[in-house]
């Protein structure tokens, strides 16, 4: 599994931000071979305030679905418009998934 990572930095105007945002999203959610998705509001890290206001995770079985999401019509025009609205303040990055469902004994 696969994952394409969006970062926002924190905007000026949240408001103007947010409803980017909300616009952004609903385009970005028509992606084909979405798996899952996650929408995160960054709460802060072990320093304090982290320079990711939100973060969204859109997972797929492999890079190359991830890849048929980006080039796709829809994955094309969500791309122009997430640079033209918010593309200062995003930064994209890809991530292979290890996930591991054994559970972890607490003497561990």
């Amino acid at each position: 599994m696969v994952k394409l990572v969006i970062l926002f930095k924190h905007p000026e105007d949240e408001d103007t931000f947010e409803r980017h945002y909300a616009r952004n999203l609903v385009l970005l959610e028509k992606m084909p071979g979405i798996v899952r998705r996650q929408a995160n509001m960054v709460l802060g890290g072990p320093a304090g305030k982290s320079p990711y206001y939100r973060i969204l995770e859109f997972y797929f079985e492999d890079f190359d679905a991830l890849d048929a999401a980006l080039t796709s019509k829809v994955g094309d025009a969500a791309g122009k418009q997430l640079m033209r609205t918010v593309g200062s303040l995003v930064e994209l990055v890809f991530v292979d998934v290890f996930e591991d469902n054994t559970p972890v004994s607490p003497e561990t």
